[in-house]
């Protein structure tokens, strides 16, 4: 049999920073990037007789959440212990939520791989507070924890089985954390581990109803390593079972170097954590006005910008998709449009060569190191004349090397369009001598050498005269 007669079924955990100011169970500050260890107190270092208080800032983030993934919103829930030892926990459990948690039955949207609409499951969202962190020390030959993180307020948003390939499971957990970068629970920086991925993966034959045993790959924060290790374990998992050998269910470790997957432990099941509710913390109970006035209250959304989009600016679907996929992209068009006020001209940057070079230094839209009014600025020297569209490609590769001013790169780099009209004459003469089997072809009728004329002189200028007074000036002299 071959990959073709085999289905994957992926389920994904999510864990999201919330970015509320303290942590979720004492006044200790949530920042990222603080010296180890000077962001703790006796709470979230676990010391004798300390009691923890609910942040209740966590709660209404966690209600946001779930009521823009369409979940239903408990009135009753609690807090429950979760039961398991790692040296990065200095309770020896997590606090976290069981049988009761804020929200269930939810669900977003996503394109499937063949572009369709489809809809995936979201089995709940819970609260949790996060673990601490181990450097590991590779010249001492040990560990060191630090416990800055320990007790940063988590929201976990449990998928459905419903994601069938590595291509759904991207789609889906961009859209997720479009959403929650949307409505401002948390920054969603994967670079600094406040959204990532917990990725649930098995196989079973075409037809089959039964799901096959499935391994997880524990804390990944990169979209492209979380396909590649979905593609990776899907057709490891199809080899051992066309050799005849059985899925183990444990939890499993990507390698990003190697591009394979590693055994860690046994995968745990609900029981192995023996829940139970926290002694120390009292049962939440929300009322429906406090819900509905958090429903009230939601910033617009990836869906409702897209359809502005669409309605107010005439821009197509795809582009509106691409530009509201991320709410940092979505924001600097907005801002830049409404500074040089064309929207449109804006957008293409925006999709075009912004987009290209996020792809290719693999880095996020909330990583992009220039403003929106640098960004305008550029465009508006574009349609001054001060620089071609040719030129305006090297002050974006410039812009995300040395993000400045647009006009004080131009200048320095001494960019400026040549738009003098006996300048450009003097190099369309050059051009056309050196050039005579085109100036045959347009004389015989093959408008086309126009255009390889005027590239010849954009070479010639690096790409600083003004394309349509050259365009113009080769018609006029080649009509002579």
């Amino acid at each position: 049999m071959s990959r073709e007669d085999y289905e994957i079924v992926i389920g994904l955990e999510v864990h999201a920073e919330l970015s509320t100011k303290t942590k979720i169970f004492c006044s200790c500050p949530t920042e990222f990037g603080a010296e180890p260890n000077t962001h703790t107190c006796p709470v979230c270092m676990a010391m004798p007789g300390a009691l923890p208080v609910l942040n209740e800032k966590v709660v209404e983030y966690a209600v946001k959440a779930g009521l823009a993934t369409n979940c239903e919103i408990a009135r009753n829930s609690k807090s429950d212990r979760k039961n398991y030892f790692y040296p990065d926990l200095p309770k020896s459990y997590q606090i976290s939520q069981f049988d009761m948690p804020l929200c269930e039955k939810g669900y977003v949207e996503i394109e499937d791989k063949n572009g369709e609409k489809k809809k995936i499951g979201i089995t709940r969202i819970h609260i949790e507070e996060d673990a601490g962190k181990l450097n590991h020390n590779e010249f001492s030959g040990g560990s060191l924890v630090d416990l800055n993180r320990a007790g940063v307020p988590l929201i976990e948003t449990v998928s459905e089985p419903d994601i069938r390939s590595s291509k759904e499971a991207e789609n889906y957990l961009r859209k997720l954390k479009s959403i929650f970068e949307y409505i401002e629970v948390s920054d969603c920086k994967m670079q600094e581990g406040s959204f990532r991925a917990d990725v649930n993966v098995s196989v079973r034959k075409k037809g089959t109803k039964e799901f096959g045993t499935r391994t997880e790959m524990k804390n990944m924060s990169s979209f492209r390593s979380i396909v590649r290790a979905i593609e990776y374990e899907a057709d490891r998992q199809i080899d051992v079972i066309e050799e005849g050998g059985k899925i183990e269910q444990e939890t499993l470790r990507w390698d990003d170097v190697s591009g394979k997957t590693f055994s860690m432990r046994d995968k745990e099941d609900a029981q192995d954590y023996r829940y139970f509710p926290d002694p120390d913390l009292v049962a939440i109970r929300l009322s429906d006005e406090y819900i509905e006035n958090i429903k009230n209250n939601l910033p617009e959304l990836p869906e409702s910008r897209k359809a502005r989009y669409m309605s107010e600016l005439g821009l197509s679907e795809k582009d509106s998709n691409l530009l509201t996929a991320s709410k940092h992209l979505s924001n600097m068009f907005e801002e830049a449009s409404a500074i040089c006020g064309n929207h449109k001209l804006v957008a293409n940057w925006l999709l075009s060569d912004i987009s290209r070079i996020l792809n290719e230094k693999e880095i996020e839209a909330d990583q992009i190191p220039f403003t929106a009014e640098q960004l305008a600025k550029m465009i508006t020297l574009i349609e001054k004349g001060t620089i071609s569209s040719a030129i305006a490609k090297k002050v974006v590769e410039e812009l995300f090397e040395n993000p400045k001013d647009p006009e004080e790169i131009i200048k320095e780099k001494g960019w400026i369009q040549i738009s003098d009209e006996g300048a450009i004459k003097e190099v369309v003469l050059k051009i056309i001598q050196a050039n005579p089997q085109s100036v045959a072809d347009f004389k015989a009728g093959k408008d086309k050498a126009v255009g390889f004329l005027v590239g010849q002189a954009m070479k010639e200028t690096k790409g600083k005269a003004n394309p349509q007074m050259l365009n113009k000036m080769f018609i006029e002299e080649l009509k002579k």
